[in-house]
């Protein structure tokens, strides 16, 4: 006997436009017995998953008619409840891409030593995606100072994600000087934060569609996050389908947001991320695909599970859950996270704010605030961890000069744990670890060097290699 479901009703749209794909949609509650295996009927089908309450094994859905019937064909029993709680449209209070950038530039203006703001790049409609650094003389270059990344805002009609994005850029820069933690992170490394990503979805939440996801890509949208090149389309982790809500696009890499993120990982190489998503209350970690686990598991997933365990639920009861995409959700190739991990170098992390009973676009004034002040105690604990257990330094050349495409192999003393990293120009690097003693190596063309043991304790650890010249 199939597994009864019970479809609540939250809200409807209405289409009229081709953004209103398939005429009126209904957000529906489904509760699951067999949580994994319907999940994976459920993405297979290429339904609009919304959000999940993995205690209850609940899922919201986004419907429209069509889809409901095969819900029904399916052998379920629905049971439609009122929807009056529920606005057709985000408050007004909410940020669009006007409001992003008018609040960025002020903050640069109140604190030019702290904070300063540049487009990272273009959207497909011609938008600047807005960014901001903070570090203390921020007009200076800071090559020694490892940098860390905030974004928010890959799908569209997440609309509580730029608010916490927004929240940690005045949070800092008001703490500067006045809370001591806050002012050593300002002092010691660069704070980096994209506060709304998908500047052409959100203008599309508030004029076509206000539960758009996607781009703007001719009237169908590409889903960002399915986007990027590593793992692109490698294991149904995405639809090929245009009108479906996790579309990845004709190749990859095939969008202008997508390019522009990644060449600014690039530029700015950070050690850790966190991108912020709505709703679930889980963090996720690398990688997106079933059976992967990232080489690095035992520094990223325990960071994982300690950054979720620093994140109350909307309702008090208990925390955030941590794991990786498959485990809480479904499979998701071309993912940021994916990409950040095994291309960019990063420790990154997903976290899906906000429970089920508060969906995408919260109640404002009861939820806004008591939303990003619950998320400080998320990117204040990732801030706090660059402190922690790690090796930092600058490799240099014995002739002066820092030797070119240099890698640092580094292996746990009578453990399985291995890992290797690209180092940057400048020669310096910031590379994050669990307590214990390490064989590093560190190569270089046209230089040379033995390896050396290196004993890591709960702080950083100053690593300081001299590569001979050969």
């Amino acid at each position: 006997m199939a597994t009864k479901i019970l479809l609540c009703v939250l809200f409807v749209l209405s289409g009229g436009n081709s953004f209103a794909q398939s005429g009126s949609r209904s957000l529906v509650r489904i509760a699951l017995g067999d949580y994994r295996a319907e999940m994976k009927k459920i993405q297979a089908r290429s339904l609009d998953v919304a959000g999940v309450d993995l205690d209850q094994k609940k899922v919201d859905l986004i419907v429209d008619s069509r889809e409901l019937q095969w819900l029904k064909a399916e052998g379920y029993s629905p049971m439609v409840v009122s929807a009056s709680r529920v606005a057709a449209a985000p408050d007004s209070r909410y940020q669009n891409p006007e409001k992003i950038e008018a609040a960025l530039k002020q903050f640069a203006a109140i604190h030019p030593d702290l904070a300063e703001v540049k487009s990272i790049g273009k959207s497909l409609e011609g938008r600047d995606v807005w960014a901001v650094r903070l570090t203390k003389n921020v007009k200076q270059e800071h090559p020694s100072r490892p940098h860390v990344f905030f974004n928010a805002m890959h799908h569209a009609r997440e609309v509580m994600t730029s608010e916490i994005g927004l929240d940690i850029v005045e949070t800092l820069l008001n703490g500067y000087g006045k809370d001591p933690q806050i002012t050593h992170w300002l002092d010691a490394y660069v704070i980096d934060v994209v506060p709304m990503f998908n500047v052409d979805g959100n203008n599309l939440v508030w004029s076509q569609d206000s539960m758009w996801r996607k781009n703007a890509r001719g009237g169908y949208g590409v889903d960002i996050n399915r986007n990027y090149p590593y793992a692109w389309n490698s294991c149904r982790g995405s639809s090929g389908s245009k009108y479906a809500q996790d579309y990845r696009g004709e190749s990859a890499a095939s969008e202008p947001e997508t390019r522009l993120m990644m060449e600014y990982v690039r530029s700015i190489r950070p050690v850790m991320s966190i991108s912020y998503h709505s709703y679930s209350e889980i963090v996720i970690y690398p990688y997106g695909c079933e059976g992967q686990r990232t080489e690095t598991r035992e520094v990223v997933e325990k960071i994982g599970k300690e950054l979720a365990s620093r994140l109350k639920k909307d309702d008090g009861k208990g925390t955030y859950t941590a794991g990786t995409a498959p485990e809480l959700l479904y499979s998701v190739d071309g993912g940021d996270l994916d990409w950040l991990y095994a291309v960019g170098q990063v420790i990154p992390f997903v976290i899906e704010v906000n429970a089920s009973s508060q969906g995408f676009q919260p109640n404002y004034p009861r939820w806004r605030d008591r939303t990003v002040e619950a998320q400080r105690e998320g990117w204040r604990y990732l801030l706090s961890r660059m402190d922690g257990a790690s090796i930092f330094g600058r490799i240099k050349g014995s002739d002066g000069r820092v030797p070119p495409q240099a890698r640092i192999r580094i292996r746990a003393e009578g453990g399985a744990f291995s890992q290797e990293l690209q180092v940057g120009p400048s020669g310096h690097f910031h590379v994050i670890l669990n307590p214990g003693i390490y064989r590093v190596q560190v190569e270089a063309t046209g230089y040379s060097s033995e390896p050396r043991q290196v004993k890591v304790g709960d702080l950083r650890t100053p690593f300081e290699p001299v590569l001979r010249k050969i």
